[in-house]
């Protein structure tokens, strides 16, 4: 078996697939843009400080342990993880926050503190929320959304009412503390859209917070990207970097390889976890499956105006990850899908590595990572950049009592614009699609072109959807359907 797998990208869903088409026998090669692997997951070092410039949380433990025991290791066998306590802070004004500690029963205490019976709807809440889970992660997200009729089992039959639910009304049903329904709120930004807008069946994202916990790998998320590789080394993974693709080539609606720095790569099958929209625009027009006005009608994930800070000195007040829910939640939801902007009063989300790992800073400072969501494709400028970072500053500041305008040593920024050029992200999405009722499972871009022989697809933009796990899931999906496709043409 000597056939040969061109795979455009080198994030968690490139890197998982090269892992699973190495693993059959077949000759893979991994063509990145940039100079370093991981795509969105990139590591950047400076002065003594590293920061993950992408994904920094690491839940779903379950889901990684199932991908490297489909190649009988572990993860340890590669990094080292410790389950974080508290696994995040949420401030919701000056000297006014709460803590979600590692545990479900610490969880349900600090609950209760806040409303007064709220521990036992907690309870049946994530009991739910853990059925969901098992259904989903277990079984569904494993299926490559060929057909609708995936998602048909007794167990989704039975849960049917809860796709056409959703889980804003389902979470304000039960808890009327708005701080609490906020906190309830929060594991469903990872999927990319309004709590209004998201299915009630996946509340199994709660679980995953608050059932499963959040971790960390030793020296950050990058470790990982570091592992998955390494694997893929074992298992024969070629990589070549600084080697963007310029064209997809198709000859009678067939692939047969990819032009990149003016060299020509021949290649049995192609598969892109790089941007789909972008992906096909190195097609012809005629081989494109989905138009412009496609992409233009579907609900996209948030794009990030990330920081990455040094500060030279320790921070007090603060965890490794910290929120700041001290402005209105649904303001900042309607600046991002519904009236696109800038948001007046921005929610965000800060990161202080260097609490857990000391390696991350120098001795006796401080590395600060600071996102605030955006809606993909507004403006973006230095001096918008430099306003918001003033503005999160000085809100740290106000609400964690500390000084800090005078110890920041640097300040690196990222935004739409930095999305669209190092990525060659839609409208600078920093996500991908968002996961509403008609953006689920087989009504995604689909894995395998349609126009197109031999040209698959894998990543964020596709099943299962936004996230380092789904990505994961993402690049196992797309290598099945190669091997099944080359063991049928055998």
């Amino acid at each position: 078996m000597n056939e040969k797998i061109l795979i455009i990208g080198s994030g968690f869903s490139s890197l998982s697939a090269a892992c699973y088409l190495a693993k059959e026998g077949y000759e893979v090669t991994v063509l990145e843009k940039n100079k370093n692997l991981g795509g969105r997951a990139r590591q950047l070092i400076k002065e003594g400080f590293t920061f993950d410039m992408g994904p920094t949380w690491y839940w779903m433990p379950d889901v990684f342990e199932r991908f490297f025991a489909d190649f009988n290791k572990t993860p340890s066998d590669y990094y080292s993880l410790k389950k974080l306590d508290p696994a995040y802070q949420i401030y919701f004004g000056p000297n006014d926050s709460i803590n979600i500690e590692d545990t479900l029963e610490k969880i349900s205490t600090a609950f209760e503190k806040e409303e007064p019976g709220s521990s036992k709807t907690l309870t049946k809440f994530i009991t739910k929320a853990k059925n969901n889970y098992d259904i989903a992660i277990k079984d569904l997200v494993y299926k490559p959304g060929v057909s609708p009729l995936e998602l048909v089992s007794v167990k989704t039959i039975k849960k049917l009412g809860q796709f056409f639910g959703n889980i804003q009304s389902d979470i304000e049903k039960e808890f009327k503390n708005k701080r609490l329904s906020q906190i309830l709120k929060f594991p469903v930004l990872f999927l990319g859209a309004k709590p209004s807008d998201t299915p009630s069946f996946y509340n199994f994202m709660n679980y995953a917070d608050f059932g499963l916990g959040t971790w960390y790998p030793d020296n950050g998320m990058y470790e990982v990207v570091k592992g998955i590789h390494t694997l893929a080394l074992e298992l024969g993974v070629k990589f070549i970097t600084n080697s963007p693709v310029e064209k997809i080539i198709v000859e009678n609606n067939k692939c047969f390889g990819v032009i990149s720095n003016n060299k020509m790569y021949i290649s049995d099958i192609v598969l892109s976890g790089a941007d789909y929209h972008h992906t096909e625009s190195l097609l012809d027009k005629k081989y494109r499956a989905y138009s412009e006005k496609y992409w233009e009608k579907k609900v996209f994930a948030p794009s990030s105006l990330l920081f990455y800070t040094g500060f030279n000195k320790k921070l007090s007040g603060v965890e490794h990850h910290t929120l700041f829910f001290d402005v209105d939640f649904d303001n900042h939801a309607t600046s991002i899908y519904d009236k696109p902007g800038w948001p007046e009063k921005p929610l965000f989300y800060a990161s202080f590595p260097s609490i857990t790992d000391k390696k991350c800073a120098p001795e006796g400072y401080e590395a600060g990572i600071f996102l605030i969501p955006l809606a993909p494709g507004i403006n973006d400028t230095p001096q918008l950049r430099e306003e918001y970072f003033n503005i999160i500053i000085e809100r740290i500041e106000k609400n964690t009592g500390n000084d800090l305008k005078n110890n920041i040593i640097f300040k690196e920024s990222f935004c739409i614009n930095d999305f669209i050029k190092d990525y060659n992200s839609y409208k600078g999405n920093a996500y991908g699609m968002a996961n509403t009722l008609m953006q689920t499972a087989f009504l995604r871009p689909k894995l395998k072109s349609k126009k197109v022989k031999n040209l698959y697809f894998t990543g964020q933009l596709t099943v299962p959807g936004p996230g380092v796990p789904p990505s994961l899931i993402s690049g196992k999906l797309s290598a099945g359907l190669i091997v099944k496709q080359l063991k049928k043409n055998l």
